[in-house]
């Protein structure tokens, strides 16, 4: 199935591009590193006993003394490991004022701790043949790193390091911001869909906080302190907010070891009570449009609906959002699903759209959304293609779905779980997910079961109960084509990007 690609620019931030390798440039570096298993052996610390362990399935879980989770899924196909820390806080944390504090704090990260230099971590983990990165969304922020097995100790005590005594002068602080800052303008400012999705949340949402952009708001940025950044820290990063995920090569006693050797002794601390952040009903269409320096037009639309609390509970909420996931597939799943066939595979003088997606983001710690989206073809008008999105979900909510449509969106989900096994980096992000949003390590096979039994008729009933007018909120983007060409006259072709890695 194609990806949930909604909304761009809000979901996750990266302190630079995804920079995995490919999974055959992995198995290279495991001949090349292969060596290691030949090399003494370093000293270790009596293995950890094995009934401190639980195990679910392939995964082998522990909670240290004080709060911290670890998850381990071995897999031996590679001598490669994945190790990553996650916490469970993002962009929805934060407070009036602070927004973008939890991805500046992951930037401040990779500063350095007393016996750590500044911007030394990063080339600490290269030189032991690895590569690392973090990210913030708006419900978790994640640091990880995949290096050669025998390596993971280090690892270990790297990230615990900075984890308990990261670091940072206030002039780090303030170099770093306009970093943050030339991040956000290239991200999302120069970018007209950005732009149109950050309206959009900001509409769509009147008081949850998943209405703020991820990266923060540019006022919100200009103000803040470094020691509003440090008492951030304080509150959130304490171990019983906190999971160590590792996949890879590893004997699940061992990094148990390992994770009481380095991660043990950080001292425990309360996790802050959240409160509740509801949003109140909506009671009428919104709309908002954004005229930016844009090629073409676009349409984008959200509605508000239940979100997945638990992959296989059998309340109506969780029904309701088993069946969301899989009209979007029907949807939007496959090159020949009804979004392609009825918007955009048509002649040339037919076609409404030249891309039409769908969407639901159900699988967080906030409320979810179902977004479905339209670049119009040119001479199309985009309220004709918002009007021909609503449409294709009205004739499943009037027609239905038939069951081998439905059957072959669960097919293409049992091939994505066997895929996602060729990848250590997304089997440890699957978890770490999964503990982010309470969930056990055993949900992907729960909610593939789970997503087996939909029926037709509740994807059907979905479609008729969740999609109203008065639930609708709709943004149009215009493209400014005297914009357009002045920026393109001001910055020239070759305008320089933004080097996240730093």
């Amino acid at each position: 199935m194609k990806p949930n690609r909604f909304p761009p620019f809000a979901t996750a931030l990266s302190r630079r591009p995804a920079r995995f390798p490919t999974v055959w440039a992995w198995l290279v570096l495991g001949v090349l590193v292969s060596w290691g298993r030949l090399a003494p052996a370093q000293p270790v610390n009596p293995p950890a006993p094995a009934s401190e362990l639980t195990r679910v399935g392939e995964v082998y879980q522990a909670t240290l003394p004080n709060g911290f989770t670890l998850l381990v899924k071995p897999d031996r196909r590679a001598p490669t490991a994945v190790h990553m820390l996650w916490l469970r806080v993002g962009s929805m944390d934060e407070t009036s004022g602070t927004t973008g504090i939890a991805h500046v704090l992951e930037h401040l990260m990779f500063k350095g701790t007393p016996t750590v230099k500044p911007g030394e971590y990063s080339r600490r983990v290269a030189a032991l043949g690895g590569r690392d990165n973090a990210f913030t969304s708006r419900d978790v922020t994640a640091y990880h790193v995949q290096v050669p097995a025998h390596q993971l100790q280090e690892v270990m005590r790297l990230e615990a390091d900075r984890f308990a005594n990261n670091q940072w002068s206030d002039d780090e602080f303030r170099r770093e911001l306009e970093v943050i800052k030339e991040e956000r303008r290239q991200r999302v400012d120069d970018q007209p869909r950005a732009v149109l999705f950050e309206a959009l949340n900001a509409t769509a949402w009147q008081v949850h906080p998943y209405r703020n952009p991820v990266i923060g708001w540019a006022a919100d940025l200009n103000a803040l302190t470094p020691d509003e950044v440090r008492a951030f820290q304080r509150r959130w990063y304490v171990p019983a907010n906190a999971a160590v995920v590792v996949a890879g090569d590893v004997d699940p006693t061992q990094v148990l070891t390992w994770a009481k050797q380095h991660y043990g002794p950080i001292p425990a601390g309360a996790v802050p009570t959240r409160k509740p952040q509801t949003e109140p009903p909506q009671t009428g269409m919104r709309q908002v449009r954004v005229k930016a320096p844009a090629e073409q037009a676009y349409v984008a639309l959200a509605y508000p609906v239940p979100r997945l609390t638990d992959p296989d509970a059998a309340d109506a909420q969780s029904q309701d959002a088993l069946a969301l996931v899989m009209l979007a597939a029907v949807l939007n799943g496959h090159e020949g699903a009804r979004l392609g066939r009825a918007l955009v595979q048509r002649s040339a003088g037919e076609r409404l759209a030249d891309a039409a997606g769908a969407g639901y983001s159900g699988m967080g710690r906030g409320p979810a959304q179902f977004y479905l989206d339209g670049t119009p073809a040119p001479g199309q008008d985009p309220v004709a293609v918002a009007a021909a999105l609503q449409a294709e979900v009205a004739r499943v909510a009037r027609d239905g779905v038939q069951d081998s449509e439905l059957q072959r969106v669960k097919n293409q989900w049992r091939a994505a779980e066997v895929y996602k096994l060729d990848a250590l980096f997304a089997q440890a992000r699957e978890l770490g997910s999964q503990w982010a949003n309470g969930w056990g390590p055993d949900a992907s096979a729960r909610l593939l079961a789970s997503l087996g039994r939909i029926t037709p008729a509740q994807v059907q009933a979905v479609a008729q109960r969740h999609f109203h007018a008065d639930q609708l909120t709709q943004a149009v983007l215009l493209p400014d084509a005297q914009a357009l060409a002045q920026r393109r006259a001001a910055t020239g072709s070759n305008q320089p990007r933004l080097d996240i890695r730093h």
